[in-house]
């Protein structure tokens, strides 16, 4: 805060807004209250992010760069290439994986680690293996549906 006439007027009304909030109890049974914070010995500005991590309460894949995370979602798109119901969503898929490919070699150009680009065409035609591979060993048969019975419009009885 700044000194001078507003920074004392700012200072009082936070200190005035914190008295009233302690009197109401606002900071009472708080989760972790009267515990000690767990600080590194030496000076470290990233220690809260130290602990989550220790803690597990952070997701690991968040902190990783882009172009990892690109990388192991090509490595792994056999798996989402037979989860995909048609060619066209292959094709949208591809599309996709390319356009954030690209726009990560834009956001960091210097970069030494790539991802590759996914072909449509070499994405389809990996589909297709993937799905006669499936087709092979599991025959897929659609259960048989029993068709409506038809009412007559004219007989309120049937």
């Amino acid at each position: 805060m700044s000194s001078g006439p507003s920074g004392d007027r700012d200072r009082a009304r936070v200190e005035s807004a914190l008295e009233q909030a302690i009197a109401r109890g606002d900071f009472d049974d708080l989760p972790g209250a009267g515990r000690p914070l767990d600080l590194p010995p030496s000076h470290d500005p990233d220690w809260w992010i130290r602990q989550r991590l220790a803690e597990d309460d952070v997701d690991r894949d968040a902190l990783l760069p882009v172009v990892v995370l690109l990388r192991r979602e090509y490595e792994q798109r056999d798996a989402t290439l037979a989860e995909l119901p048609d060619e066209q969503m292959v094709r949208d898929y591809a599309n996709d994986f390319t356009e954030r490919v690209r726009e990560d070699r834009r956001g960091t150009p210097l970069a030494r680690m790539l991802a590759p680009e996914m072909d449509p065409d070499d994405a389809v035609e990996r589909w297709r293996e993937l799905r006669a591979a499936t087709a092979d060993t599991e025959p897929v048969r659609p259960e048989p549906v029993e068709p409506p019975r038809r009412r007559r419009w004219w007989w309120p009885f049937s």
